[in-house]
């Protein structure tokens, strides 16, 4: 039974990655990631502000006051509200790099190009296999048009790339007019891969205390749905490397994911909830599948349910929106 992909140009043992968490925090919990079957390790993000802080030396000055300053700085979080500087982040990815086989992937989180390309260099150079850009923003300015955000977020990739000789991945949100399209952008930008999709965290109201809060659900299965049908739609339309995220609890999961046209499939969620042995177990599962159906490889097995190759390829689009509401008024008919 062959388990090897390939990702980004990265030769993986299997499909499964462990997605930037708190797991990947330090050398030990990598290591654990790798015993427990896992084929590669992106690390917990670096967020852009950190490095605006540490590059202006902003945080004397935020907890100074802030009404003298611009209105958003009073947003910025504080230098003591993340746990790993960036300095100490290299020093992690350095060690785990030399006393780990599989590959690291460096994560960056951010919208801008500011102290992007410097610390690009800086995670190769500490032995990053690769790079994953997690283009998170939220645009709440009506002045600010789509393309404008789409240009913003096709020019840091460009510098990164122009940067670094290792794969770069774009992880991006599924809130594009035309997902298609920009991953095709994003393709001629020099992206390596694609990682769908971003999944954001969304604030709640305390009603006790009237405030903004935020919170933290851990994803579900029934979250996969729009990244498969994604992968599903852009599998054989690019040549880009595709990685699925969000949803994975179980190897069936992975498994559609891989069918979908998936070249890896990333989990944070289920591993937070069960501990980096279920890897082992996402593994195991996955080849009594494979076993089960007759397939000798993942490489076989990727795509087989995508868009170009399945009976149906309306089933991925409109269509199968009219085919779902009329089945549920035939079967509601008939229960009533």
């Amino acid at each position: 039974m062959n388990l090897t992909t390939k990702y980004m140009g990265l030769e993986l043992k299997n499909p499964i990655i462990a997605s930037a968490s708190p797991l990947s925090e330090s050398v030990d919990g990598i290591r654990r990631l790798e015993e427990a079957g896992a084929a590669a390790v992106v690390m917990f993000s670096l967020f852009e502000e950190q490095l605006q802080l540490e590059a202006t030396a902003l945080e004397q000055h935020l907890e100074e006051g802030t009404e003298s300053f611009a209105e958003a700085l009073s947003y910025f979080p504080r230098a003591a509200d993340y746990k790993v500087g960036p300095e100490q982040y290299l020093d992690i990815l350095h060690q785990a790099s030399q006393q780990v086989q599989i590959p690291i992937i460096g994560s960056l989180n951010g919208i801008s190009s500011k102290g992007w390309i410097e610390y690009a260099r800086k995670m190769q150079d500490a032995g990053a296999r690769g790079i994953e850009l997690n283009l998170y923003y939220i645009p709440t300015n009506p002045k600010v048009s789509a393309t404008a955000i789409e240009k913003m977020k096709i020019e840091v990739v460009q510098a990164v790339k122009s940067a670094v000789t290792i794969p770069v991945a774009v992880k991006i949100s599924p809130y594009f007019t035309s997902v298609a399209s920009f991953a095709r952008k994003l393709k001629r930008a020099g992206a390596d891969a694609l990682v769908l999709f971003n999944r954001f965290y969304q604030p709640d109201f305390d009603l006790e205390d009237l405030t903004v809060a935020p919170t933290l659900h851990l994803s579900t299965n029934e979250e996969i749905r729009v990244p498969l049908r994604w992968i599903a739609i852009l599998r054989g339309q690019l040549r880009l490397s595709l990685a699925a995220t969000t949803g994975v609890e179980t190897s069936t999961e992975v498994v559609k994911y891989l069918l979908a046209g998936a070249d890896a499939v990333m989990t944070t969620s289920a591993l937070l909830k069960h501990g980096p042995g279920h890897v082992a177990t996402l593994v195991q599962g996955l080849t009594q599948w494979m076993e089960a159906k007759e397939y000798k490889s993942v490489k076989q097995m990727k795509g087989a349910m995508s868009q170009k190759s399945v009976a149906d390829p309306a089933a991925f689009e409109r269509a199968n929106y009219i085919k779902i509401l009329e089945k549920y008024k035939s079967e509601y008919s008939l229960q009533a």
